[in-house]
């Protein structure tokens, strides 16, 4: 069961739209590159691979809370791996070739990753968020129950 957090759902209302040149003034070159252009970060490197502390995930481009560290796991796939979100943080549509699933924050379109389901991974949901590093920032939980 996923604990409640300050502002949600109400923050999965709220839209964040802005014009390209707006998000470049907010986030890095390569947070655009991946979540505004739906780039990938090389396998591997993202520093959120194989973490697994006691946090909430948010969205790097708006803040908006998508996932419970208690969600993660090691899939070795050299991504950060969930196997779910926050009910109605993360929105997925299928690749134009329609071989993967495009998952990207409900709030703000910021592309995360790819979902992959019936891989066999013993969770909850049989999925697997694989989600780029730089598409999410933690949160330790402590200052989230305030």
């Amino acid at each position: 069961m996923l604990r409640h957090v300050p502002g949600w759902p109400a923050m999965a209302a709220a839209k964040f739209e802005k014009t390209e040149d707006e998000w470049r003034a907010i986030i890095s070159p390569e947070q655009f590159r991946i979540l505004r252009e739906k780039g990938t970060e090389l396998r591997g490197t993202g520093e959120y691979d194989k973490y697994f502390g006691d946090d909430i995930y948010n969205c790097t481009g708006c803040g908006t809370p998508l996932y419970k560290s208690t969600t993660t796991f090691d899939s070795g796939c050299g991504w950060p791996a969930f196997y779910e979100g926050f009910p109605g943080a993360i929105t997925r549509s299928p690749d134009p070739d329609g071989r993967r699933t495009e998952i990207t924050c409900t709030a703000c379109g910021g592309h995360l990753g790819h979902v992959f389901k019936g891989e066999g991974y013993k969770t909850p949901t049989d999925e697997r968020h694989c989600v780029n590093s730089v598409s999410i920032k933690f949160a330790p939980a402590s200052s989230s129950d305030s």
